[in-house]
């Protein structure tokens, strides 16, 4: 459950500046917080329709009341923990934005490398490709941008994941995605593909980051994957090579940690090829093996 703070007081003037509301949140902001200036701005500049830039052109133009009264209003549920992308409703992801509610994860930067990987991996053209626990969409609608003569299909278990995913889809202009309901593999019996994309859950049950900023609020279901936080990465290792085709690609996100232990269990179940990939902030964030078939 996200924390609770304490609710922010009105400003005196009826309609403050841009720039005194901008300083009211600083000064209500607690030192250690991860609720910075950018998250402010944004938050601002997401009520008032404007981009940051255009925010900061005119900084001493007034806010009327109801934009100061849901600016505070905002600002307090993002003091709570709230991901700012719950509270905008939005994020981008590769270049496109999502729509993202509470029944999703919230698309991370890092996860960017699991479509890179995707599009290097696979050259073929007319490919078909699943992504497991798509959520919001993110990776599959990534990869069918970039690729869009390819087969894509997209697993949740969760129907209001789905939901979002597939309206994510029809703003995109996306609409060839095949979107299936169901557990891992489960809606894919007797299908093989060229590439198997997932960033599963892979945070240990007992985690302290779960009640950190932002990742209190999000789908435990999405985030939590056991003890060690691999109980779903062994079921998609274990079950992958019946859904692959031979030399299919099989790509995988993991937490910084488990990148040695994912390997063995790869080169355990007969995968060759495997190796991992570093993020942008030199961790390893992604695993890739090939099925030999």
């Amino acid at each position: 459950m996200c924390r609770m703070s304490r609710p922010l007081n009105d400003v005196a003037d009826a309609e403050p500046t841009r720039l005194a509301l901008l300083q009211l949140a600083s000064a209500r902001t607690p030192a250690l917080s991860a609720c910075g200036p950018v998250d402010a701005e944004l938050l601002l500049a997401h009520i008032l329709m404007l981009s940051r830039t255009d925010l900061r052109l005119d900084p001493h133009r007034p806010v009327p009341a109801r934009e100061r009264d849901e600016f505070l209003r905002l600002l307090d549920r993002r003091l709570a923990g709230e991901p700012l992308a719950y509270i905008t409703g939005q994020r981008e992801f590769w270049s496109l934005m999502l729509e993202v509610t509470p029944a999703v994860l919230v698309p991370r930067p890092e996860t960017e490398l699991l479509v890179e990987r995707a599009l290097e991996l696979c050259q073929l053209a007319g490919a078909h490709m699943a992504d497991l626990g798509t959520g919001s969409g993110a990776i599959a609608l990534a990869v069918a941008s970039e690729r869009p003569t390819w087969n894509v299909v997209g697993v949740d278990c969760s129907a209001a994941a789905l939901r979002v995913a597939r309206r994510n889809a029809a703003n995109l202009h996306l609409t060839e995605i095949d979107w299936r309901l169901g557990d891992w593999f489960e809606p894919l019996v007797g299908q093989r593909f060229d590439l198997i994309l997932s960033n599963p859950p892979y945070v240990c049950d007992d985690d302290a980051a779960l009640s950190s900023d932002g990742v209190c609020c999000e789908p435990r279901l999405a985030l939590v994957a056991g003890r060690d936080g691999f109980d779903a990465l062994r079921v998609i290792c274990a079950q992958a090579p019946q859904y692959l085709r031979p030399k299919g690609a099989l790509a995988l996100e993991h937490g910084s940690a488990q990148g040695d232990e994912l390997r063995k269990l790869l080169v355990a179940h007969g995968f060759v090829h495997v190796r991992s990939h570093p993020d942008l902030a030199g961790l390893e964030r992604v695993s890739e093996a090939i099925w030999p078939g």
